[in-house]
């Protein structure tokens, strides 16, 4: 239950074409607070929530704790969220051992392209494709919870 994952920018649209899946997502926060968010989300056809607890010092590692719910329940429970629902398109690339996950954010965080890359150890080497920015791992500014609240646009 231990999430390990690395944030980067993304510095051009070539990932697109080094896609093998994409789906849309929205999502929102029942629970904002770093300590302890609690959101749910749908993904395609399928609903989710989750709880996620503080990162660790690098901000790479934290609890987390990840169920399907049908998704009707999902859509029932997405309006009940805070202010400021977040849209993606997420588009899954594969680089060496790993899957980038590469978010495009659509509504009030549009023109972020965030890469998220999960790990099983802290220390593991990742391949990076050229297309892979800045890393930006423990910059709360970046966590979905953050953009819910601070949009992309409004920085």
């Amino acid at each position: 239950m231990i999430e390990i994952e690395r944030k980067f920018l993304v510095t051009s649209l070539a990932f697109i074409a080094e896609s093998f899946t994409q789906h849309h997502i929205a999502q929102g926060y029942l629970n904002s607070n770093p300590e302890r968010t609690v959101r749910i989300r749908i993904k395609g056809n399928k609903g989710f929530i989750a709880i996620k607890g503080i990162g660790n010092a690098s901000g790479a590692s934290r609890l987390e704790w990840e169920k399907e719910i049908p998704l009707e329940e999902a859509k029932l429970l997405l309006p009940l969220c805070e202010k400021g629902a977040i849209e993606k398109t997420r588009y899954e690339v594969k680089s060496g051992n790993h899957i980038i996950e590469v978010d495009v954010f659509h509504g009030e965080n549009e023109g972020l392209i965030l890469a998220e890359i999960e790990l099983k150890n802290e220390n593991e080497v990742i391949e990076k494709p050229s297309w892979l920015g800045a890393e930006v791992t423990g910059d709360k500014r970046y966590y979905n919870s953050y953009l819910s609240l601070h949009p992309f646009k409004i920085w």
